[in-house]
């Protein structure tokens, strides 16, 4: 029997193969012209009817560094003692003592507490509530005497001035009385703003009457000052608060910056 070597492709057209393998010339069919056809075929066929099933590709994995958290308790204690050291700081505290502008006194049948304002003095707020717009001298807080010509004073101070309409705003009726008792004012205006005062308001206006705002000026100044109707003395002192600021000034101890008159 003479062997050959031939490729599959010219002994079988219906399969195609790149294998080359030894067949015999005297079979009649595949199997017996090529013996190892048949197996090779068989071996095809099972490789060809092999499923290879591919690896579940890998899922993407976020790493988080702990390291680098920041902690919501270590953030609240930091602002909390950031606050602390900013309100433990001491601050200048800036004191406005103004009179009421000018009243009329054409009718002499009203009462003294209940006589409004002139012409003359309803021009001289609007004048003095620029000028301390102008030097930066707004109060967050405002104690007024509830008199009439304090109340309209305020008003047309309001009413020219943003700053003044925001501020918060109390009128104490001691305020009229008390400006008619030789040398207690001064305290009595302490007791007033360190009572309704809070530390993060550095200006407030105390409004009222001579003699006693005048007096008033002058103890805590050691200066001695006049205050016409609608003049304004703007003093000042340091602490971390009201409270500190006028312990450790005293009276005598505020530093007077100066008179705003309305002309």
């Amino acid at each position: 029997m003479m062997m050959m070597t031939m490729k599959a492709t010219t002994l079988c057209n219906s399969s195609v193969f790149s294998n080359t393998f030894p067949c015999s010339s005297s079979s009649s069919s595949s199997s017996a012209l090529c013996p190892n056809f048949s197996l090779s075929l068989r071996l095809r066929n099972l490789n060809l009817s092999t499923t290879t099933t591919a690896a579940p590709p890998q899922s993407s994995l976020v790493v988080i560094d702990e390291t680098s958290t920041t902690n919501e308790g270590d953030l609240a204690a930091a602002s909390a003692s950031a606050e602390e050291e900013s309100s433990s700081k001491s601050a200048a505290r800036r004191l406005i003592l103004l009179r009421h502008a000018e009243s009329s006194w054409e009718n002499r049948s009203v009462r003294d507490h209940d006589r409004p304002l002139s012409k003359a003095g309803r021009s001289d707020a609007v004048n003095v509530s620029s000028k301390l717009q102008q030097l930066g001298w707004v109060p967050e807080l405002i104690l007024s005497s509830d008199a009439a010509r304090t109340q309209e004073t305020l008003k047309i101070m309001q009413e020219q001035v943003q700053g003044f309409l925001e501020a918060e705003v109390h009128f104490i009726s001691s305020f009229y009385s008390i400006a008619a008792m030789d040398g207690q004012t001064a305290e009595h205006l302490q007791q007033a703003i360190c009572e309704y005062s809070r530390d993060e308001m550095l200006t407030v206006m105390c409004m009222g009457h001579n003699r006693g705002w005048e007096e008033a000026a002058s103890m805590l100044s050691g200066t001695a000052i006049e205050l016409k109707t609608c003049n304004a003395a703007l003093l000042e002192a340091t602490g971390k608060s009201w409270d500190e600021a006028f312990a450790l000034a005293g009276l005598g101890g505020w530093k007077l910056h100066g008179i705003v008159k309305p002309n």
